[in-house]
């Protein structure tokens, strides 16, 4: 973006300024990141007033910077648009900016898997078009507005995250980005805490079809049946399903794994063989997505192919790492909810990786009354046939640890609400047979922790 400061006027509804001619480059809400040419925009809350650092900010390089009406102390040196509501300024100026752009937009949604198939789509497209996608966790009503400003007006396609946590939240993201195709990845239990049922967060995700395009399209998950009464309301081709079940446009036939990621096949819309260099069916299908949109796009199925070859997903999405003694970590700990830890469990379950094979599983967060039987229904997933050992970690792992007591050797079954200790002692102890271990859990239990303190007690 690069506006005068009298044009931002413009957008917000303001009258110009004395100093309408700066050039503004960016917009920043932290003075800690902060680029020389941006507009600083300072938010009031209950804890901080950004206001305090305006003039900070003009000393690392802000071009300008908006002020709140009835906040004391608008500097009058300086250039300063008023606005009465920051938050609301920041989402109009997105929208405006929007409207200028020839991008086509691409929002990307669902309880698990958003971050990894916006890497996968943004990295099929990648090769051949300018694109951008979301960085980070900026997929909500402060992120998503701060993305479309930072892209660069020759983006030519822009795929954003868009996350929430009760309802018309996508609704509102997804009107202010206007995209040309939408992704609902599945339906999990994240956010029942504040929408009470499956059926509630279906209902939430499927807002992202509020803004769609007219003739847009919507590629989501096929083996949910609680997306598609959504996905009927649409108009009629705009819906199209993938998975695994016979109705979805897009099949995946078969998945295997190796060390240098998954092989997959599929057939209905596109027909062929694929890789990936991440493990996981989870992941394959999320790929699918990637397809879909590779070929909306008018990429060849061997340009989709080489591309997908050379994805890189974000951190800790069932990356492998290698580590002694010949053994092999899947880290999937950047988030755990019911279904995607199902899915990790399931993978190396099935895995020929290694001989021996354990899990070890952190706290899942945020799901309100479902918390004690979410946990205790994974014991299902676990089976001495099938797993050597199991580590948890976390309070709420208790109740699952009670459920497996008894099922595994006490030897081979270890919890610990709050030291990791004892779960690095027990893997500790297996190292020297090679073995294969999950590491998954929510982000606050920060389980990749143990990958470094194993390597550093050697």
């Amino acid at each position: 973006m690069k506006r005068t400061l009298n044009e931002i006027a413009h957008w917000l509804g303001l009258p110009a300024v004395e100093n309408g001619d700066a050039t503004v480059t960016g917009v920043s809400i932290d003075t800690r990141t902060l680029n020389k040419g941006d507009l600083f925009i300072p938010f009031k809350g209950e804890q901080a007033d950004g206001h305090r650092f305006v003039r900070q900010a003009f000393e690392k390089g802000a071009a300008a910077t908006l002020w709140q009406n009835g906040v004391d102390g608008a500097p009058e040196d300086l250039p300063v648009l008023f606005v009465e509501n920051p938050e609301q300024a920041l989402q109009q100026m997105a929208r405006r900016y929007r409207d200028e752009l020839e991008a086509v937009f691409i929002g990307i949604t669902g309880s698990n898997g958003k971050t990894s198939t916006k890497d996968l789509v943004a990295g099929t497209l990648s090769p051949y078009f300018r694109v951008r996608k979301t960085e980070g966790n900026y997929n909500n009503q402060l992120g998503l507005p701060l993305t479309i400003l930072s892209l660069p007006e020759d983006t030519e396609y822009a795929v954003l995250e868009m996350g929430m946590s009760g309802f018309g939240e996508i609704s509102f993201l997804s009107e202010l980005a206007r995209p040309k195709y939408a992704v609902i990845t599945n339906i999990g239990e994240a956010h029942m805490q504040d929408l009470g049922s499956r059926e509630g967060i279906a209902e939430a995700k499927s807002e992202i079809t509020d803004g769609l395009l007219t003739g847009g399209r919507l590629f989501y998950d096929g083996d949910e049946p609680l997306l598609v009464p959504h996905a009927e309301k649409l108009p009629e081709n705009t819906a199209v399903p993938f998975g695994k079940g016979e109705a979805c446009g897009l099949r995946l036939l078969s998945v295997e794994p190796s060390e240098a990621g998954s092989i997959f096949r599929t057939e209905g819309i596109i027909e062929g063989e694929f890789m990936i260099s991440v493990l996981g069916a989870h992941q394959a299908k999320n790929a699918l997505a990637a397809i879909l949109i590779g070929k909306e796009a008018g990429l060849s199925e061997d340009q989709i192919r080489e591309a997908l070859k050379q994805v890189e997903l974000t951190g800790m999405r069932m990356q492998t790492v290698e580590g002694p003694h010949g053994s092999l970590f899947i880290n999937d700990a950047y988030n755990a909810a019911p279904t995607s830890v199902r899915a990790a469990l399931g993978f190396v379950r099935d895995s020929k990786l290694r001989d021996e094979k354990w899990a070890v599983l952190g706290d899942m967060l945020e799901l309100g009354v479902l918390e004690v039987p979410a946990h205790e229904g994974l014991e299902g997933e676990l089976d001495p046939a099938d797993f050597d050992g199991v580590c948890l970690f976390g309070p709420r792992m208790e109740h699952l640890y009670r459920k497996l007591e008894g099922k595994f050797p006490a030897d081979r079954l270890v919890w610990s609400g709050e030291d990791l200790y004892p779960i690095t002692a027990k893997l500790h102890e297996r190292l020297e047979h090679a073995p294969l271990i999950l590491l998954k859990g929510s982000r606050g239990m920060a389980l990749e922790r143990i990958i470094g303190e194993l390597a550093d007690n050697l």
